[in-house]
């Protein structure tokens, strides 16, 4: 960045003395990001300052036309808030529902001698810091408060120690924010015309989108391959302890017997060196099994090593998201939201950190509290340090650990549900990570089986002791697969080379490999950040994001993709591979740390990003290969086949007998080559659509569309079908149809069918709401039919109908009558809970499932959830419960919709930065030539998202 320094050492000596010491009877403003924090943090600073809550973002680029200012509305940029041409200089805007907390804001800074910024001390939390200067314009000292955990001293030490804003971080969030803008609103347009309206395209979501349906992709051309193996349970004596142990058939002969491993993906046994393998089919193995049970067994070598296993590092965001994951179940999403509870209430430290590290502090109390509950033999001499695995770790925070000089115990935090078993994982991670080493003795037994005539088959028994716990006392990690965890223990007897065993069983099994697992949170986390996409505090919205928008869906804990996921997967992977390449979002992550430390220049990465280089731009030798930029990429796409980009060939049949799967407007479908159509399940998994169930589909009448005939009105033809919500009718659309045109549709009443409704009854099925007349006072009386059955609707009052044929039938007269009554509260009388669930973990009230205008949801009283689409009533669990009930707690009450009031042109914000002394930042906006006017465009409707 360019521009004017900031103060001099002597003011910034002035003003931290000003910071400690106050100015006599004078007030300092405290403004932090979450409400929560508030009561605490006035708490601990006490008389003399006032704490408020910007609550999150306070402005931000606009969300669509209607929130840009008018001075920018003629200009063709607007649409996206950024100037591309004249330095990529953002609109920002004050959203209408951040309005009333800027007053309040300004008006405590008007009482006020002193500003400090407590926002989050990270990239996001500067950026927040940085525009809550820009709106209040202070005229009293500003300075940055950081900390990063929530306790009296270490708010104490963050009033002694302020710094001044750090506009690197605040350009390089800034970067972030444009650089998703622009993925965002030029890519998600080519969606719209290709594949559907109001999809949304994002730079680290369409990526993350990616690597679900390529693992999908692996499942659907996965071929399995069955394979035999041996187990025997031979007998060492009866001295022995233990006498029986087990152990595995490894070699007939010279050759190694074929396992899973040893597969590929199409079910074809691979060689890998010169050993010779063994594919044991059924036959073979039982026959195997038959003359093994007589062969004589003698040891042919023990081999014992020592075991250690050091304990693992601290939490970062990461592994804290992954084993909630795994351990309580979490989603990522349920594990920020409990981890930013436990942070604001001051019993964790920061909770988004690629930190692994300890500071001497913390070091200090783990190791005390080592001593007290396990005692010094558990102690290593030396504090164990842990160093970043990240490249591009950002911010100095700690890891996620107990917060003070002293830890709490679980049972001393008086915690209850969610926040106890999150913070006692934590807790105990912190704990372990200053324990000794887990040690051991990992054996190693090779047994040689000979028969009369026969090759010698050898066998292979291991086992691993573990001699002194160590860190496993306290905390054991999970594991996304099916391999042993750390403290698994299989002890085998002493065995001596030459030593003679007893055969007491050899069983024959037979196994299938399998299809690689799809990715749950867990793993989808660990993925992304071994490709170092994205940052740990955005995986758990980049997931939500991408379930939210029906491209994954989730079937028990998997993240399955939809075949929408499947067509924009492939389109964005056609015509903007760069855009989903991994390497290529891996080193925009690596650019905006350099942008962060100082290293690369906000403007010329955003140029670069958007405008493209020639060939021989930029590095050291001037030979930098040529790229395309967006702008470019997303003007000359050329003829891109809309139909070919949203079609996927079921199985490997010939052209004559090819069905395919298509991504149509109106949902998924399949079809053969004579054109027969059958609607898809949403919630089938790709890798589930066989050819035999596609028959099956298009064999079947529900999976057709019934033709009723055509509208005289419009010419569209009406069709009958059955849907996901059940049988409705609905309009066919041309072709050429505006994208924004949406069909009528009706849904069919309980005495009608697919097969026997008429194009009469369709019309006027399609024509709801029919209109029954006006009141007195002019309001409008509709008839319709619901989820719940036929009604009236006046306004905002409904009155239920006793019969469907109502609402053709019923007169003015006879709904004003029914309006005339009493309305019935709760529909006569309160339905009784569909089923009950036992005590919430957070609030400690009775869950219980009930029936609701919306379908079924789960409520402890205070907080309703609405069932997903994946829950069944019948099979929904206590903590399945409990988690929709945390998710619901997580987003807050919805917002109050109100109605902005027309405010003048406003003045376009000063360019320049000012940095959080009241002096000009360093950053400098260039001079904006005048730009035409063009008419103006709507917004984008979607916002990239990270």
């Amino acid at each position: 960045m360019s521009g004017e320094h900031g103060p001099t050492g002597a003011d910034r000596s002035r003003e931290k003395r000003d910071s400690v010491a106050g100015r006599a009877g004078g007030k300092r403003l405290v403004i932090v990001e979450s409400p929560t924090k508030v009561k605490t943090i006035a708490g601990y600073l006490g008389d003399g300052y006032v704490v408020e809550s910007s609550r999150g973002h306070v402005r931000d680029l606009p969300t669509g036309a209607a929130e840009v200012p008018a001075k920018y509305k003629g200009e063709k940029w607007a649409r996206t808030g950024i100037d591309v041409e004249h330095g990529f200089e953002p609109i920002y805007v004050v959203s209408p529902d951040k309005r009333a907390t800027m007053r309040t804001l300004k008006d405590a800074l008007a009482g006020s001698d002193e500003l400090l910024l407590a926002t989050d001390d990270d990239r996001e939390g500067e950026a927040i810091a940085w525009h809550l200067l820009q709106e209040l314009k202070p005229k009293v000292p500003v300075r940055r408060m950081v900390f990063r955990e929530i306790t009296a001293k270490a708010i104490a030490d963050a009033v002694a120690n302020p710094r001044d804003l750090d506009t690197d971080l605040v350009d390089a969030q800034e970067t972030r924010r444009i650089l998703d803008r622009l993925y965002g609103y030029e890519v998600s347009p080519v969606l719209w015309k290709k594949v559907m309206p109001r999809l949304s395209a994002g730079r680290v979501q369409s990526v993350a989108t990616r690597l679900v349906v390529e693992r999908e992709r692996e499942r659907i051309a996965f071929r399995a391959a069955s394979y035999w193996d041996l187990d025997a349970v031979l007998d060492a004596g009866s001295p022995a302890d233990p006498p029986l142990f087990p152990a595995r058939l490894t070699h007939v002969g010279e050759r190694r017997v074929a396992q899973g491993r040893d597969f590929d993906s199409h079910g074809v046994l691979v060689a890998k060196g010169s050993e010779p393998l063994a594919h044991l089919d059924e036959t073979t193995a039982q026959q195997l099994a038959t003359g093994l049970r007589s062969a004589t067994y003698a040891v042919q070598s023990v081999e014992s090593r020592p075991y250690t296993r050091k304990p693992y590092a601290p939490f970062r965001t990461t592994t804290m998201q992954q084993e909630a994951g795994r351990k309580l179940g979490f989603t990522a999403q349920r594990a920020m939201s409990v981890a930013q509870d436990l942070y604001e209430a001051g019993f964790i430290t920061y909770m988004r950190t690629d930190s692994s590290v300890l500071s001497e502090t913390a070091i200090t109390a783990a190791r005390n509290q080592v001593t007290q509950l396990f005692g010094a033999n558990y102690l290593p001499a030396k504090p164990r340090t842990y160093a970043s695995k990240q490249k591009n770790a950002q911010e100095a925070h700690e890891a996620i650990r107990p917060a003070g000089d002293t830890f709490l115990t679980p049972a001393q935090t008086n915690l209850k549900g969610d926040q106890f078993r999150l913070y006692e994982l934590i807790w105990m991670r912190t704990i372990a990570s200053q324990m000794k080493d887990a040690e051991g003795q990992s054996i190693t037994v090779r047994i040689d089986a000979t028969r009369p005539g026969e090759e010698t088959c050898r066998f292979t028994a291991s086992g691993r002791t573990i001699t002194f716990h160590g860190f496993l006392k306290a905390y054991v990690e999970s594991s996304d697969d099916d391999s042993a965890s750390d403290d698994a223990q299989t002890r085998l007897p002493q065995l001596t080379q030459g030593q003679s065993l007893r055969p007491d069983s050899v069983t024959a099994s037979g196994h299938e490999t399998r299809a690689p697992a799809r990715y749950t949170e867990p793993s989808l986390v660990a993925k992304l950040e071994e490709l170092e996409i994205g940052r740990p505090s955005t995986y758990a919205s980049i997931i939500r994001t991408i379930t939210s928008r029906d491209y994954v869906f989730k079937k028990g804990s998997a993240l399955v993709p939809t075949w929408l996921a499947f067509a924009v997967t492939r389109l964005l992977e056609e015509h903007f591979p760069n855009l989903v390449d991994y390497a290529f979002t891996a080193e925009m992550e690596q650019t905006l740390d350099q942008i962060a430390g100082g290293n690369a220049q906000r403007l010329a990465v955003l140029k670069d990003f958007y405008f493209g280089s020639p060939a021989g731009a930029g590095g050291e030798d001037g030979d930098a290969a040529a790229h395309e930029g967006l702008q470019q990429l997303v003007s000359e796409l050329g003829d891109i086949d809309a139909r070919q980009l949203s079609t996927f060939p079921v199985g490997d049949l010939e052209d004559s007998d090819a069905i395919v799967v298509r991504v149509g407007r109106y949902g998924t479908y399949v079809e053969d080559a004579e054109g027969r159509r059958a609607n898809v399940d949403d919630e089938l998994p790709p890798d589930e659509l066989t050819v035999e169930l596609a028959r099956e589909l298009l064999s079947k009448p529900m999976g057709e569309e019934r033709e009723l005939g055509t509208d005289p009105e419009t010419g569209n033809p009406v069709v009958a079908r059955n849907g996901r919500f059940g049988p409705y009718v609905t309009e066919l659309l041309p072709e050429d149809a505006p994208k924004n045109a949406k069909a009528r549709t009706g849904s069919l009443f309980a005495s009608m069918s697919v097969e026997t409704v008429t194009l009469e009854q369709a019309l006027e099925l399609m024509s709801l709401p029919r209109v029954v007349g006006v009141d007195a006072e002019g309001v409008e009386i509709t008839a319709q039919n619901g989820r719940y059955g036929p009604y009236l609707k006046k306004g905002t009052d409904s009155r239920s109908l006793t019969s469907e044929d109502q609402i053709f039938g019923i007169t003015l007269d006879e709904a004003l009558a029914i309006y005339a009554q009493p309305k019935q509260r709760g529909r006569a009388a309160a339905k009784p809970p569909l089923k009950e669930l036992g005590p919430d973990p957070v609030s400690g009230a009775p869950m219980v499932i009930k029936d609701g205008r919306f379908g079924a949801y789960v409520t402890d009283g205070e907080v309703n959830a609405t069932l997903r689409r994946d829950d069944e009533i019948a099979t929904i669990t206590a903590e399945r419960a409990a988690e929709l009930l945390a998710e619901k707690r997580a987003k807050g009450p919805a917002p109050k919709k109100r109605t902005a009031a027309k405010k003048a042109p406003a003045k376009r914000a000063p360019a320049k930065k000012t940095a959080a002394s009241g002096a000009p930042a360093k950053k400098a906006a260039a001079k904006k030539a005048p730009a035409k006017k063009a008419p103006a465009k709507k917004a984008a409707a979607a916002d990239a998202s990270r």
